[in-house]
């Protein structure tokens, strides 16, 4: 494993985890030429389907991008990385046990707004203004509502359990 801050390819493993589901394992290294620790991830590379984009092009399943994506809308929110990590975990897991050779992308924005929902409302919010491409504040709002299970017709819903 090559270091990430001098390059050199001598170091070694001071400690390895199992993750919970078994199937990753994480390694702390030090460098031999630096000193320096680093962590690396090791999983079993499985085969998954290719992703359906909007255009109709096709890309390969990329669990890094879909990570990035996350964790954009998790920033400075109380979210751990293994919580974002297992969203992922559990994403492909699902797409894996499907055994599909292709999947549309919408599947996956609406697994990733189905976790967030459950986890942080407000990371829910970022990814689905992103992902929905809301055009106006209008729009937007209508996620928020129906998110808080609030509607246009009552909008004293919320001011009332404000008041007691």
């Amino acid at each position: 494993m090559r270091c990430p801050f001098c390059g050199s390819i001598e170091n070694r493993v001071m400690d390895s985890r199992y993750r919970r589901e078994g199937n990753v394992i994480r390694r702390r290294r030090e460098c031999d030429k630096c000193l320096r620790r680093f962590t690396t991830y090791e999983r079993v590379e499985d085969i998954m389907p290719l992703v359906i984009k909007k255009d109709g092009s096709r890309q390969n399943f990329d669990r890094t991008k879909l990570l990035s994506g996350i964790r954009k809308a998790c920033e400075k929110r109380p979210v751990s990385v293994e919580e974002t990590e297992g969203i992922v975990d559990r994403i492909e897991q699902h797409f894996q046990d499907l055994g599909e050779s292709e999947i549309v992308s919408e599947k996956i924005g609406e697994l990733v707004m189905r976790e967030l929902a459950k986890l942080d409302k407000v990371a829910y919010v970022r990814f689905a203004s992103v992902y929905r491409d809301f055009q106006d504040v209008d729009e937007f709002m209508h996620e928020v509502r129906s998110l808080l299970g609030d509607t246009k017709t009552n909008p004293k819903k919320k001011s009332k359990s404000k008041g007691k």
